[in-house]
């Protein structure tokens, strides 16, 4: 009896150990396999993270104007290649033209010495050329891993180019960017503590069982990350097997245990799971949701929003004044900034709703529920206060403002993709408005933004057809009233629709670049009207656009060669905002202007924050009175003390004095009393063609009658007044 029990504890201990083998065997692959997915999932993190960067760097508008506008190089090894010095985003940043030649190539914070072969590879060119021919798709961006000089890393490569996408430069001379981030020894080291993979190393391509390979774009492997197994059935094993030998009852027993750590083991390999996957969906910087972060849960909340009957909403921010804080004190105070604002929106959301770092300088905040619209309402205001408080970042303080877009997807109707498209242009349509301020998506700003881009299109092939015209309004003596000059201003009469104001039109040629050919084409058809009228002199203006193309003073140079017309008749106006953002480069090109024989004067003194300081630096030729402060002349005795003021300041340096927007013949004698040499203003005349310019040349003793009328009045007054 005791044989067959002794049999048979045998065989239920055989059986037991074989079936503990087996999960043993089981709970180890079962242990691989999550830890095999658990590490695909942080190589794509990785390569994601590269190509977020990537996006932050290209999609950007500063990058895109110091690339195609000004081409600064210095710029450009500023804010990439000196980011590759000690940095988790990448360690080598390459600049390329269009045709693949590096212009710029760093490696951790030094140039890369010789051609850049080493990283030049053919892997990272056929990144490259998968951009340039467009077979990335709808965003200019490919990547992939590479093997380097330095090793293996992963690799993007994206085009240069504003957010709105339009880079208005032709494709000749694009400029493309690619950053490295190679698996160093310590980044695979804190890959395998944050992934929680003992023993992870780069190794050559392997087929173990505790491996993932690396591929090239290509397909070919050109490594392999391992870990050590930790084979936790094993373990588990080891420690029971004792128990099961002694008596079965402990193999029931051990049976349990096994089960329990099991169910335990999967737990964490879930959870190890989990957390790669909020990892991928994180900003970095600020802690919140990332853009695919925001995109998952909006998906999540219309989705739950649909079958629940409930209201999903979105605001979406981007921070006023970001970029100057940026450029003043550079991406170290912009990133505590950031992190600043994430704090403080953190506060004012609360739990009850989600918030995340879109990019760059831009939120989004998301509410959900049947009073969902109230709330976004409520916060929305709350959040525009909030930012009318300057922000403290160690010993400095800034002060930022914030544009918002809001847009409901009612009953979770609309989907997240264009519940975001909708919100993005709200907010823009709050920038617009003014700034510091929030806006409700309306259908009708699609119209909007459909007509705004036919027209930029219309005006494109307006200038290109040559059918901008150029009107002339007369600048006078203000002592004779002779005509001595014009001021040129361009007018467009769009086929189809009639005039359009220069109010309309020139903002548009401002923010979609045709501010160049279109300053240039009124220049030249000036220029040329110039050359029949010899005793004139004429007055261009000058958009800041214009100024920061590094080649305006050529192009310049080149319009009077060809219109053969002397420099010192012109005048260039120009406004104080370049030389406020940008003085040295505003100097260095008033300097060449000069050169050439022009004259610069600045126009709307008085409407902004023109100082002495600005006429004592910059020197102008002329200085135009802004005609608000010509049209406050009738308020009384302080709006013609500030005249005064205004025109002894600019005597006082020996800048002469322009005076526009004269309306009324009291105006011009208080002008003229007060030292302006030059009148312009419909009481002289409005903006004419050239042939009524001609006329008026003709007949000067009606400028010089009016002149006598106007002295005879000034005396007049001028007697009442003693």
């Amino acid at each position: 009896m005791l044989v067959v029990f002794a049999v048979m504890a045998m065989m239920v201990a055989s059986i037991v150990m074989t079936a503990l083998d087996r999960v043993a065997s089981y709970a180890n692959h079962l242990d691989e396999e999550r830890s095999r997915e658990t590490l695909v999932g942080a190589v794509q993190t990785f390569e994601h993270q590269l190509g977020a960067t990537l996006l932050d760097y290209t999609a950007w508008d500063d990058a895109a104007t110091n690339a195609y506008v000004h081409k600064d190089m210095a710029w450009m090894i500023s804010n990439f290649g000196d980011m590759t010095f000690d940095s988790d985003l990448f360690d080598v940043a390459i600049v390329l033209d269009a045709e693949g030649r590096p212009m710029m190539a760093y490696s951790d914070g030094h140039p890369v010495e010789g051609d850049a072969s080493g990283y030049l590879t053919p892997a990272l060119m056929g990144l490259f050329d998968k951009v340039r021919s467009g077979e990335s798709g709808l965003t200019p961006q490919a990547l992939g891993f590479i093997r380097t000089q330095k090793g293996i890393g992963s690799a993007g490569v994206a085009l240069i180019r504003p957010k709105s996408g339009e880079i208005g430069t032709p494709p000749t001379d694009w400029v493309y960017l690619a950053f490295i981030r190679h698996l160093s020894p310590l980044t695979v080291k804190r890959l395998s503590d944050a992934y929680v993979l003992p023993g992870l190393i780069l190794v050559p391509p392997t087929s173990s069982n505790a491996s993932v390979t690396i591929s090239a774009p290509s397909g070919q492997a050109i490594a392999s990350l391992a870990w050590s197994p930790r084979a936790p059935g094993d373990q588990s094993r080891e420690q029971v097997a004792p128990l099961i030998k002694a008596a079965l009852v402990i193999v029931t027993i051990y049976a349990v245990l096994l089960v329990i750590i099991g169910n335990a083991e999967l737990r964490r390999v879930r959870a190890d799971e989990a957390n790669a996957v909020q990892l991928a969906q994180t900003d970095r910087l600020s802690g919140l949701l990332n853009r695919a972060g925001l995109t998952q849960l909006l998906e999540d909340q219309v989705r739950r929003g649909r079958d629940a009957n409930e209201d999903v909403v979105l605001l979406y921010l981007d921070l006023d004044g970001f970029k100057e804080v940026n450029d003043a004190y550079g991406h170290a105070t912009g990133d505590r900034l950031i992190r600043a604002v994430a704090a403080g929106l953190s506060v004012l959301v609360g739990d009850a709703s989600a918030l995340a770092r879109i990019g760059g300088d831009e939120f989004g905040i998301v509410l959900t529920g049947k009073d969902a619209q109230e709330r976004a309402l409520a916060l929305a205001s709350s959040i525009i206060a909030f930012f009318d408080e300057p922000v403290l970042l160690g010993e400095r303080t800034v002060v930022v403002g914030c544009s918002i877009g809001i847009c409901v997807s009612e009953g979770g109707l609309v989907d997240g993709g264009e519940l975001t498209r909708r919100a993005d242009m709200a907010m823009y349509s709050s920038k617009d408005g003014g700034r510091g301020r929030w806006t409700v998506y309306d259908p009708r700003m699609d119209e909007e933004r459909q007509s705004r881009n036919q027209m930029e299109i219309d005006l494109r092939e307006a200038i290109a057809r040559g059918e901008i015209e150029v009107v002339y309004q007369p600048v006078v003596d203000a002592k004779t009233f002779a005509l001595v000059s014009v001021e040129a201003l361009a007018r467009w009469t769009r086929r189809g629709h009639g005039p359009v104001s220069p109010d309309v039109f020139i903002p548009i040629a401002e923010t979609s670049g045709l501010i160049d050919q279109l300053g240039l084409c009124v220049l030249s058809q000036a220029l040329r009207q110039l050359g029949h009228w010899p005793e004139l002199k004429l007055s261009v203006n000058v958009s800041p656009g214009q100024f920061r193309d590094p080649a305006f003073v050529d192009h310049v140079a080149a319009t009077f060669e060809e219109a053969r017309i002397e420099p010192g008749r012109v005048v260039l106006e120009m406004t104080e905002t370049y030389f406020i953002q940008s003085p040295e480069r505003a100097r260095l090109a008033m300097d060449r202007l000069r050169s050439l024989g022009l004259r610069i004067a600045l126009d709307d003194f008085g409407a902004g924050f023109s100082s002495v300081g600005y006429l004592r630096q910059f020197g102008f030729d002329r200085m135009k009175i802004d005609r608000s402060l010509v049209q406050s002349l009738d308020r009384g005795h302080r709006a013609v003390e500030m005249l005064q003021a205004t025109v002894a300041l600019a005597r006082s340096l020996g800048i002469p004095v322009t005076a526009e927007g004269v309306e009324t013949e009291q105006q011009a004698v208080i002008l003229r009393i007060a030292g302006c040499d030059q009148l312009q203003g419909y009481l002289f005349g409005r903006p004419q063609s050239p042939d009524e310019i001609a006329a008026l040349m003709l007949r000067p003793m009606e400028l010089r009658a009016k002149a006598a009328e106007l002295a005879f009045a000034g005396g007049r007054d001028s007697g009442a007044s003693a």
